[in-house]
Parts: C-alpha cells; structure tokens; sequence
C-alpha cells in the first residue's frame, strides 16, 4: 500500500472515530465510553491499539521485526529490545492518531507484564509507566497469554466457561477458561512449544542423515524437504489433537463443562496454521463441542488483544492499579490454578483418532505452518 492510500485510509478511519465520539455525546441515553489503550512488546512485534467498552477497535498499528530476526535464525533478545525502544512511541502514537483519541480520553492503560522476553517486555511495561504517570491514568498489568484466551470474546458472543487451547511459538496451553481471570490449567509443553518445533527445530537427526545420503552442500536444499516438513508438521498436529481430545473427555467426566454447549476455542500464532486447525475443527465436531478461533491476524501477538484484556478487567473490576509502586514484568508465570495432576490421575484413554477424524487430503500438508 502506497503512502497515499495509507493516509487515506487513516484520515477514514480517524472520521469514523470523530464520528462515534461525537454520535454518543449527542445521545444522552447513550453511556459513556470507556476507552483503553493496550500495549504489547512480550516478543518481536511491537503492538498498540485502542478499543472501547463495545469491543470496537478505534485504532491499531504494529511493528514487526521478522525480517531482522530471520537473517540471524532466531529471536536476539538484546535486538528486539533495542528495535522496541525505537518504535514504541511511534506505534502508539500512531494507534492513538488512526483513533482519534487522546490519552486523556482514556480510561485505563493495559500492558502485557508476563510472560514473555525479559528485555522486551521491560521496554513496554517502562514506556507504559512514563504515559501513566504522566496523565495519572490507572494502569492494568496483563498476562499475556490470557489476552489470547480472551481475545475470541472480542470477535464472537461467548459465555464461560470453555475450553482453550493456546498455540504459540513459546507456549501450548490446554485450559478451561471460567472467568476474566479464573483459569483451571489442564496440562501444558513440558519441552518445546509447537511454534518453536515448526519454525527451527524440525528432527534435525533425519535432516543430518538425509543430507549425507544426497551428499547435500551448504546452501543446497534437499529433494526431500517437503516430505520433511510435511511429516514434522502431521506429527505435531496428531500430539495436539490427542491431548486436545483428552482435555475434552476429562471436562466432560468431571462436568467442568456441559456436555449440552462446549466449546473448543483455540487462539495463539500456531492457531493460524490450517493444518493443524482443521485436524482440531475435525476433533470438536466429532465430539460435539463448538469450534472457534479468532482471525489469523489476532491470533498473532498483536495490541488489540491487550487492549481488549485491558476492558475485560475494566469492566470486572480485577487488577486495576491506581499505584504502579513495585509493579514488575515477569518473564516466566503461570495461567491459572494447575490441576494437571487431576488430569494424570484420572488416566483417560483416548480413542485411536482414525476412529474419531478422517484427516483431509494431504495436499494441504505444509500450508501456512506458523
């Protein structure tokens, strides 16, 4: 998109924000929005977005540092942090402009504080403390991996409790999600998260040894390269549907969740792999469970997401802070209350899955694997 077009679009979507501001002031029926801007630098994308109490998004803008990190083969954390600090103020700057909102128009300021990397969530979480200590607006500390669970709020009309499966390059989460911030926590990776295994780990033994047998050279590809990552990506798929298809039965036998209107929603950047998300569709319809995920777009890490967590909490009244004194990023935190021992424990055998899903052709094998 050219820089015309851009601001084009801009100017549009600054009307419309000047537009719903000015509609509400005219309707004295109408209440008053709340407003909350959200931010995110867990990772390697810079997120800030802007979204009311309706869950209308006003304003978003992101900045993503793929293309740096790709050259080195994996996140630098010194470099993200240093390529957040330059376009943080930008990124919000921009969500704010594209809003039309003011920070003083705001309700409330929403970070994401755990878990993530360390030195990138610091940039975040110093560049929040600066805007809210500034305006003396209340501040919401966000997990971010509840912001995924919550996002599909956003997008559809969902009651808890459900089921949810979160998949990301750092994490794979099986949870039920009973509140804003109530969480029962089914299991989780105890090694390598799905995104990870697909983007830089896939079973290198049987790369090094085909690669003896074709007497590959450096910078040379192997003829077998698809079949690879094909098999690594079903493989992956298989173990996800099978313990997704455990969490089902144990939620039933325990009635965590009616067996009348369950839901299986999965969130997370490996949400947006197709494989592995019609494996799952396949999954809740054969178990009668619901079946959603957000857009591909906010299933990535992204501003909304927090901005959206950030009303959530709002409207629920939980960790809303007037005193920011002591608030801390944590690279590591859990997700809830863990009650993976009772899932060990209960000893669910699960059905062989030919029994339950016939898999699609495999011609869709090795589409968008992250």
């Amino acid at each position: 998109m050219n820089s015309i077009a851009k601001n084009l679009l801009k100017s549009v979507k600054r009307g419309q924000a000047v537009w719903l501001r000015a509609s509400s002031a005219q309707s004295g029926k109408q209440h008053l929005r709340k407003l909350v801007l959200g931010i995110e630098t867990s990772c390697d994308d810079t997120g800030a977005a802007v979204v009311d109490d309706a869950g209308n998004v006003l304003g978003e803008a992101l900045h993503c540092q793929k293309e740096v990190h790709l050259q080195a083969g994996g996140i630098i954390p010194v470099v993200a942090q240093q390529l957040h600090r330059e376009n943080i103020e930008q990124v919000v700057k921009e969500a704010l402009g594209v809003s039309g909102v003011s920070v003083r128009e705001l309700a409330a300021i929403a970070t994401t504080v755990k878990p993530g990397l360390a030195l990138s969530l610091e940039v975040g979480l110093q560049y929040s403390l600066t805007l809210v200590n500034k305006y003396q607006k209340p501040f919401i500390p966000v997990h971010h991996m509840e912001a995924h669970a919550l996002t599909i709020r956003l997008t559809h009309h969902l009651e808890f409790p459900f089921l949810v499966l979160l998949l990301s390059g750092g994490h794979c989460i099986l949870a039920v999600a009973q509140g804003v911030s109530d969480f029962l926590l089914l299991g989780q990776s105890i090694d390598i998260a799905p995104g990870d295994m697909l983007d830089k780990n896939l079973v290198n033994n049987a790369i090094v040894q085909k690669e003896k047998e074709e007497g590959i050279q450096e910078g040379e590809i192997l003829s077998c390269v698809k079949d690879i990552a094909a098999a690594v990506q079903h493989a992956v798929a298989v173990h996800i549907i099978q313990r997704t298809y455990r969490a089902m039965l144990f939620c039933i036998k325990n009635s965590i969740l009616s067996s009348r209107n369950a839901t299986l929603v999965v969130s997370g950047g490996v949400a947006s792999n197709q494989y592995i998300r019609k494996g799952l569709q396949t999954l809740a319809d054969a178990n009668d469970f619901a079946f959603l995920c957000p857009p591909p777009r906010l299933c990535t890490d992204n501003g909304v997401m927090i901005a959206w967590n950030g009303i959530e909490r709002l409207r629920a009244g939980l960790g809303v802070l007037h005193s920011t004194d002591g608030i801390r990023y944590e690279p590591k935190a859990p997700l809830g209350i863990d009650i993976s021992k009772r899932v060990e424990e209960d000893s669910i055998k699960v059905p062989k899955l030919r029994k339950k899903i016939q898999w699609f052709p495999q011609n869709h094998i090795g589409e968008n694997t992250n």
